[in-house]
């Protein structure tokens, strides 16, 4: 079950799709991103675009963005001057691969190691867990919309609130000033 968490925690939506990247699929298989991509790209006729597709920079930022207000341990969460290396192959110049569950099943075909397989099997487990939550909770982005739409009707309540608070505050200020205000005159 733990594997399950790991592993759908490292499942994005990007483009309207459930995918996984390369770097994660990677070091759940346990082999380079690099050995990874080049097994892809020497079998590329068995990864269609609805199979695989590499991410824009845009995206890539996207996401970088999300890790880093998600997670605290996060790879892209660190000081560039501080933990900065040098050398080749430290750094990505490519953006990253993004594979379907198509493409992920595809992949058990070309890497054969023990690991990789049992790890795509964990994987297939866990998409069609997500599946199953997705059909049991048909309605779930209605009724977070439900929700959405109340919390801004009650911000708009708790404004209104809020600003009767500060007229009657002001008000109040104002009488004291001229219930204290220095009196001249007889």
């Amino acid at each position: 079950m733990q594997i399950i968490k790991t592993i759908q925690n490292r499942i994005y939506e990007i483009r309207g799709e459930r995918v996984m990247l390369d770097f994660d699929l990677s070091r759940l298989y346990e082999v380079e991103t690099k050995v990874l991509n080049q097994a892809v790209k020497r079998n590329i006729k068995r990864f269609p675009a609805d199979f695989m597709f590499q991410l824009t920079k845009e995206e890539f930022e996207s996401l970088k963005f999300q890790w880093e207000t998600s997670d605290s341990n996060s790879p892209f969460l660190r000081s560039q001057f501080v933990t900065l290396e040098t050398g080749r192959g430290k750094y990505t110049k490519y953006m990253p691969y993004a594979f379907t569950e198509q493409g992920i099943a595809m992949l058990s075909g070309i890497l054969n190691s023990d690991k990789a397989i049992s790890m795509n099997i964990a994987i297939m487990r866990t998409f069609v867990e997500i599946r199953k939550i997705l059909l049991e909770q048909p309605d779930l982005k209605e009724q977070l919309n439900e929700i959405k739409q109340r919390l801004g009707e009650h911000d708009v309540q708790l404004n209104s609130i809020y600003d009767a608070m500060e007229n009657l505050l002001d008000e109040k200020a104002a009488q004291k000033k001229w219930e204290h205000r220095v009196r001249i005159g007889f």
